[in-house]
């Protein structure tokens, strides 16, 4: 009886103004049959550290993160600030 544990990204989503989302599924099986499945949910936002993030997410993020997509992110999240008084 062999106890084995994988984790991977099964999801990946790109929103409108560049958060990435994903993922990762833990699977526990018993020789080679899963037995239990838990999902654990992660959001970046353009332009955020990476260090520790999987490579096939920070793939994603590369790609996605243009100057142009971060330089409107950061405006937003400027412009709610000042909107709210943060």
């Amino acid at each position: 009886m062999a106890l084995t544990e994988t984790k991977t990204v099964d999801q990946i989503t790109v929103t409108e103004n560049g958060t990435v989302l994903y993922r990762e599924a833990t699977r526990i099986l018993k020789d080679d049959v899963e037995v239990s499945k838990t999902y654990h949910r992660t959001s970046l936002t353009p332009a955020q550290d990476l260090t520790g993030v999987p490579s096939n997410v920070v793939a994603i993020c590369n790609t996605a993160w243009t100057d142009e997509v971060i330089a409107a992110y950061q405006a937003q999240v400027a412009s709610q600030q000042q909107q709210f008084g943060a």
